[in-house]
């Protein structure tokens, strides 16, 4: 009896190590973001033609500037409109160059209007949204996870037509034109006090104060 209790016991001991080191894991998880859970864009520039031949030797050039998560997948999307535009596949056209398009001024946050076209289960919408990033590839983000989760639109039925930067004064969405008083302010609802670092500990014994009295 004895050496069944004892055997118990080292049993419990082993399952609340487990336990802890879980929690362990999921407290040094918490702060961690997975890179797949964030749809980051890029703009690409992608500038192609139809392959040149006996009929046709020198056939129209196009640009395009095409937002995708990679350089593959904004080649596709270049292939996918050149077959609509003039029936150039991949198979029998070129590209000519193939550049990444960055903003001048990444670290200021403006105004974005994006005229889109997308597929719903029943017809094809013409759609004006804005949206506020410090950059242009943040806002196509933003469109995205917006599309999926208000129109429930497939991410391969969006065609962006155009994407700018909009002025104050041209701004037209209410959700975009209350983030332009030049008075706004935040208030601090709740405030934790900072702890120097040698007393600062993953667990209390108490539950600690969120606020400042």
């Amino acid at each position: 009896i004895l050496a069944q209790e004892a055997f118990c016991s080292a049993q419990d001991d082993l399952a609340w190590c487990h336990l802890f080191g879980s929690m362990v894991k999921m407290v040094k998880s918490k702060f961690s973001v997975d890179p797949s859970l964030e749809a980051k864009m890029h703009q690409y520039q992608i500038v192609g033609r139809a392959a040149p031949t006996n009929k046709n030797p020198t056939p129209k050039i196009y640009r395009m500037r095409i937002f995708a998560r990679n350089v593959v997948l904004a080649k596709s999307r270049f292939w996918y409109f050149m077959k609509r535009l003039n029936k150039a596949k991949k198979s029998g056209g070129e590209l000519l160059s193939v550049n990444e398009l960055f903003d001048t001024s990444p670290t200021k946050v403006k105004n974005y209007g994006i005229w889109l076209r997308y597929d719903s289960r029943t017809n094809t919408h013409n759609i004006y949204k804005e949206f506020r990033n410090v950059n242009i590839n943040g806002a196509v983000g933003q469109l995205y996870q917006e599309m999926a989760g208000r129109h429930r639109a497939d991410p391969g039925s969006i065609q962006i037509i155009h994407a700018t930067t909009v002025p104050d004064e041209k701004c037209r969405r209410e959700h975009v034109l209350e983030m332009h008083d030049k008075g706004l302010k935040f208030p601090i609802i709740r405030k934790i006090p900072n702890t120097i670092k040698k007393l600062r500990t993953t667990f209390k014994a108490k539950r600690p104060n969120t606020f400042v009295r």
